[in-house]
């Protein structure tokens, strides 16, 4: 390894902490730091599944205390005893046009509407943002669902007839209050509103979250409207679906959103904010996934940049971009584009480590990691065109080697275990990656579940050896990988550390309890002290020495190399400069 680092003891990060260093400590301020000492709730799968229930049983306990309060003392009183006077109004006031526009209103509560609105509102979440939202597709089946529990809980217990009027629906023997209809149309599209509140920018987020919320009290209306229900049923149904929301917001979305990863920010190490004078540019690219249309698309915004005259030169398979960076660089050149995946990216950093000679990402493979993590857009003109518009900033590279394995560098992650046998099996299908793209690791992970464990020591900065099992160690340099799920959630990429994930989970409690954490970004972790156990544990460190019982399939950022026992790894901080879009202030 190139240079010795100070040793300081560590431990693993706490579950109520955001880092596990005191301010200065040398975790500063990084691509989108957080504050030290912000608190996070320490919510396991178990704990929000305790807490959801016993929510959800005090509302239930409400709804059908107030419904048998409604059908029982307080029938014969103000406001109870002019229901009927309003259920008649509603039949006098039917038209041929009102009939219709209720029947499309009652029909946005209507039961199949809602499940469809709902798989098609978790899908869109899951597949459509550059980084998926997982925590706000669940939030949204959790509160539709809770919903709909509560619902045939108080249609049970509390009995009470329909209004005696001209109705213009059949319907289920089921009790009228509450109303169905208006609970689940308030916790879809409530849930919906929320979250164009919390995601979406501009005024329109006002003006679209205000019509959602609209949605539910038409539906009420309509049901009104149609003979279906009373006012209170209505104001049931709207109480009901309004609960289930807090609740599922509270446990799933109170302590933040899982977002894309923030723009880049200057750090001490990053490079002085000047863009990059036109020069000499090369552009090495992958001929796999980067065709002539792509590359013709590349150079007019280079030239658009002034860069004109690029010199394209292309990997090979004995040569995956180190020695054509290495030839640029000799050749004189002041920007090196790198057009692949993060197998170029890596091959191309070896080259460029330690040197003054930007490199701007352009993203074309399937996981793009780096690129994810560093908040460029995927599409590759696109990309070329923010990091041009940018300024040069430095990232760490991590440098690892291990038994049969010589050191190198790696931009993004390495690991052993459970996570090599995936990209293993996932590279094993090219064909698969090209039309699938990144739920092909989705579904390779799933076929490598049953990886088995092994006794590891890590021995970290010097401090005294942990011993552990585990059926993945992943060593990183950003956190978040395909899918947008957060395997790292402290990791960042000029911060002048590496982070450490120890995965071990037991059972289907322990895999559920594991696949919670990740998907929260990793809210949950071993507390201090902990002699090892837990699903899953977080770790930080400057050098690593890791050893297996075992031998195991390794890999680096994504490509497998040599399986082996050892691996020793150390940050290379501010290593590579790289250019990155400004932060928008």
């Amino acid at each position: 390894m190139s240079t010795a680092v100070p040793e300081r003891p560590v431990e693993p990060k706490r579950p109520v902490e955001v880092t596990a260093e005191p301010p200065g400590a040398g975790r500063g301020g990084g691509l989108g730091a957080v504050a030290l000492s912000r608190p996070a709730m320490p919510r396991g799968i178990g704990w929000s599944v305790r807490w959801i229930a016993a929510l959800t049983v005090c509302q239930a306990t409400l709804m059908v205390g107030l419904g048998l309060l409604i059908t029982g003392p307080a029938r014969h009183l103000w406001p109870l005893t002019a229901e009927d006077g309003v259920n008649e109004a509603f039949v006098r006031l039917r038209t041929g046009t009102l009939t219709t526009l209720s029947s499309v209103a009652s029909e946005a509560g209507n039961t199949g509407t809602v499940i469809g609105v709902t798989l098609a509102s978790c899908l869109a979440l899951v597949l459509l943002p550059r980084l998926p939202m997982w925590r706000q597709a669940v939030f949204l089946a959790v509160a539709v669902s809770l919903q709909s529990l509560v619902f045939l809980v108080i249609t049970v217990a509390v009995d009470r007839h329909r209004p005696e009027v001209h109705r213009l629906d059949g319907s289920l023997p089921t009790s009228s209050y509450t109303s169905g209809h208006t609970g689940a149309a308030t916790a879809i599209y409530g849930g919906l509103a929320l979250l164009a509140l919390s995601r979406l920018r501009g005024p329109w987020r006002t003006v679209v979250a205000c019509l959602l919320c609209v949605l539910p009290l038409l539906v009420g209306l309509a049901r009104l409207y149609r003979g279906m229900h009373h006012p209170t049923d209505v104001m049931g149904g709207l109480v009901n679906g309004t609960l289930s929301l807090l609740i599922a917001r509270r446990a799933l979305l109170a302590d933040g959103a899982v977002a894309a990863p923030p723009a880049p920010a200057s750090t001490p190490t990053a490079c002085p904010s000047r863009p990059v004078a036109p020069g000499r540019t090369a552009v090495v690219f992958n001929p796999t996934v980067t065709d002539e249309a792509g590359r013709d698309a590349l150079r007019r915004v280079l030239e658009h940049h002034g860069h004109t005259a690029p010199v394209f030169v292309e990997t090979t398979a004995e040569d995956p971009g180190g020695g054509q960076t290495a030839r640029a660089v000799r050749d004189g050149a002041a920007l090196v584009v790198v057009c692949g995946g993060d197998g170029t990216l890596r091959a191309a950093a070896e080259s460029l480590a330690g040197a003054d000679v930007p490199l701007a990402l352009v993203p074309c493979g399937t996981g793009n990691l780096l690129a994810r993590n560093l908040g460029l857009p995927l599409a590759p003109a696109d990309a070329l065109d923010a990091a041009l518009r940018g300024t040069p900033h430095r990232i760490d590279l991590g440098r690892i080697e291990g038994d049969g394995l010589p050191s190198t560098y790696f931009a993004a992650m390495a690991g052993a275990g459970l996570d090599a046998a995936t990209m293993r099996r996932a590279n094993a299908n090219d064909r698969a990656k090209a039309v699938f793209g990144w739920p092909t690791y989705v579904l390779a992970v799933l076929r490598e579940l049953r990886t088995p464990r092994t006794g590891v020591s890590v021995r970290l900065d010097g401090a005294p050896a942990l011993r552990r099992t585990a059926r993945m160690v992943l060593v990183g340099n950003i956190g978040t990988v395909q899918g947008g799920v957060t395997l790292l959630p402290e990791a960042r990429a000029d911060d002048g550390r590496l982070d450490l994930l120890v995965l071990d989970p037991r059972g289907i409690g322990g895999w559920l309890s594991a696949l919670w954490t990740l998907l929260r970004g990793g809210t949950t972790a071993a507390r201090e002290g902990s002699e090892g156990g837990a699903p899953v544990e977080f770790f930080t460190f400057r050098r690593a020495d890791i050893s297996f019982d075992t031998e195991l399939p390794r890999e680096l950022d994504g490509d497998p190399v040599t399986a082996g026992r050892h691996l020793t790894a150390e940050v290379a901080p501010g290593a590579l400069t790289v250019l990155l879009p400004t932060r928008e202030q």
